[in-house]
């Protein structure tokens, strides 16, 4: 990737020297498409009585700005305003400033590719007529050049300023066939004519104006760059890279620039040694974190969520102190760290229930925007819903607030609804110290459960112990190897295995008696019975419980960690094309065994039975607190009475 130092600047003055035409090309210009085909009317229609804004005449040679009052005219300016009730709203002028700045930016960027190419010179002789006949092929081919560099540019800058406008609302526009390379100017109009036809079309309401314009932008891109491919004369476009201090945008050649939507993050975070026990949960955060840095800006795709390996939703559970915060200040420190290191967007976001609001309707409000920020797919993104069990009520348990049960409903929309899309670009994790308080179907969107139980060994607690106080201090460590014990692929190895058997009783009841019956479990056929035993002894274990297990075992499958030094150099993986991508973490897959399928049943289900022996001994424990208060008060009103 090209340095800061090493990038010329495109000067703030030679780009709002262009603002006069790029307001030009948005208020009108006439255009009869060659290559594409129109689609809708480029005419539009107004409401009885708002006015229409007097036509802007640019004085700047070369550029189209007859009447639009003819049909045939593209007035994209009056397109935008007309989604509105009369009045500009803020997205739509957030989208004619981005329009207006990136085509200015692209015509700035058309003056420089001129003047460093020599097609200046050559523009020079061709209007005084003194352009020799064996220059022709070079200048038509200059020209071609300097419309394709024109034309990326624009879509390039234009999708980077908007990128802060644009929400989880996605639309397809199809390919951009309007492309046309005679000259810049042409170049444009042909760009802005498609666009006035997919806004015409697609654009039915704010957020998807924005997303339509979003959409186009990353199309025109493609193509062009697919076209620039086998185009000459291009040097000095791809050679050089140049800088918009104002808009902190780089323009490097034909590669897309990203725009920094996640801003900085001030959470104090962790490393793998600083958490202590938790070595399936460790384990499994440090894969997810290098599993989300595989997303693919222009499939809009994961690798790993095409092949069935990646966690969308997990929960986090345990007793209050065993690490949770600690986990979820470690998985963000990384993401953060690969994120900076690719030059990648990152957003980190909690929801907790100082969200939840008294007003109706504004708590599920503030679980969508939650929902919407988390999954919008210009980012890598990490979401935390941090005590859901306080977050998030359980239908039909009447202390549950009405904001809480619309929370509730929101997150099982967005977790598992029919809407869901799993790009593979975030992940929501859910906490919890009583995963038991959270409703069952709610729980069970959760795809793989982490167990968070803090330090359980022996080496566990020294290791903390050593950790926590720190190096003032003077007192030998003793016969013990320090952090050992924390050695990841050794300890959830170890943990495992530790899911050969069950742990909790309910469930070691159900595989004792399977086993009895059928001896080892080797087949489908005996595994499909252990599970269906589970369902009798458990009739919360549905299907999702099935899907839930399955997905873990893929995940196993994949049991690998993808190599460090592909996060350190973006190049070896990160910037890879998406199918190459595909090929690589294919050629690191492992098949899927027995042991791995026993292992992720019991390790899914010992949660569930826990969960559901918690609720039950709760409720129970409730009940028999009630009843001792409804005896006590009985026999004190006899007393009273007697």
């Amino acid at each position: 990737m090209t340095g800061a130092r090493d990038m010329m600047e495109l000067r703030e003055e030679t780009i709002r020297a262009q603002y006069d035409a790029a307001l030009a090309l948005l208020t009108g210009f006439d255009h009869a498409p060659r290559l594409a085909k129109a689609m809708a009317e480029a005419k539009t229609e107004r409401s009885p009585g708002i006015g229409t804004r007097p036509m802007f005449r640019s004085t700047t040679p070369g550029m189209v700005t007859r009447s639009t009052a003819r049909p045939g005219g593209v007035r994209l300016l009056e397109r935008v305003e007309s989604l509105g009730d009369g009045l500009v709203s803020p997205v739509q002028a957030a989208a004619l400033h981005g329009l207006r700045r990136g085509l200015a930016v692209a015509l700035a960027m058309a003056e420089t590719f001129s003047a460093q190419s020599g097609l200046a010179e050559l523009k020079k002789a061709n209007l005084e007529g003194r352009l020799p006949e064996g220059k022709r092929v070079e200048f038509t081919e200059f020209l071609a050049a300097e419309a394709l560099a024109t034309l990326y540019t624009f879509a390039n800058a234009t999708a980077f300023l908007l990128a802060s406008s644009m929400g989880s609302t996605t639309v397809e526009v199809g390919a951009v066939e309007e492309i046309l390379t005679d000259n810049a100017p042409l170049a444009l109009q042909g760009a802005l004519w498609e666009l006035d036809q997919d806004v015409a079309l697609l654009a039915s309401d704010e957020p998807r104006l924005i997303a339509v314009i979003g959409a186009f932008c990353e199309a025109l891109m493609q193509r062009v760059a697919l076209r620039a491919e086998a185009a000459p004369r291009l040097q000095a476009f791809t050679s050089g890279a140049w800088r918009v201090e104002a808009d902190a945008l780089s323009i490097a050649g034909f590669k897309p620039a990203r725009a920094a939507k996640g801003g900085a993050l001030t959470m104090q975070f962790k490393k793998p040694s600083e958490v202590v026990g938790n070595h399936i949960a460790k384990y499994q955060s440090l894969r997810l974190a290098k599993m989300l840095m595989a997303y693919d800006f222009e499939r809009k795709l994961n690798p790993f969520a095409e092949l069935g390996g990646f966690i969308f939703t997990f929960m986090g559970d345990g007793k209050p102190g065993t690490g949770k915060t600690t986990l979820i200040q470690m998985m963000a420190g990384f993401l953060n760290d690969y994120c900076k290191s690719a030059g990648y967007p990152f957003r980190y976001q909690n929801f907790s229930i100082d969200q939840i609001d008294s007003y109706q309707g504004k708590s599920g409000q503030n679980a969508k925007a939650f929902i919407d920020n988390v999954l919008d797919p210009g980012v890598i993104a990490f979401g935390t819903i941090d005590d859901i069990d306080q977050v998030a009520g359980k239908r039909g348990d009447r202390q549950s607030s009405a904001g809480q049960q619309e929370v509730t409903a929101v997150f099982m929309g967005a977790f598992a609804g029919a809407n869901t899309v799993v790009r593979g670009n975030c992940t929501f994790g859910m906490f919890s110290n009583y995963p038991e308080n959270v409703d069952d179907a709610l729980r069970q969107r959760a795809g793989a459960r982490f167990l968070v139980d803090g330090p359980q060994s022996r080496e566990d607690y020294i290791d903390i112990l050593s950790l926590l106080l720190g190096k003032n201090h003077r007192i030998p460590v003793g016969s013990h190897d320090l952090f050992a014990a924390q050695e990841i692929k050794r300890a959830v190895t170890a943990s495992f295995e530790g899911y050969s058997k069950p742990h909790e009783d309910g469930l070691l009841k159900v595989w004792d008696k399977v086993q009895g019956d059928l001896g080892s479990l080797d087949t489908l056929t005996k595994l499909g019975t252990y599970l269906k035993a589970i369902q009798q002894a458990d009739d919360r274990f549905t299907g999702r419980a099935i899907k839930n297990i399955t997905d873990a075992v893929k995940v196993r499958a994949m049991d690998f960690e993808l190599p460090d030094e592909w996060m350190e150099n973006p190049d070896l993986f990160l910037f890879k094309p998406y199918d190459e991508k595909l090929v690589m973490i294919k050629g690191l897959t492992t098949p899927i065994t027995v042991e791995m399928v026993i292992q992720e049943i019991n390790r899914y289900a010992d949660s569930e039975f826990r969960y559901a022996d918690k609720s039950d001994e709760v409720a129970i424990e409730g009940m028999v607190r009630d009843f001792k208060r409804q005896e006590e008060a009985k026999r004190r009103y006899l007393e009273g009475k007697a």
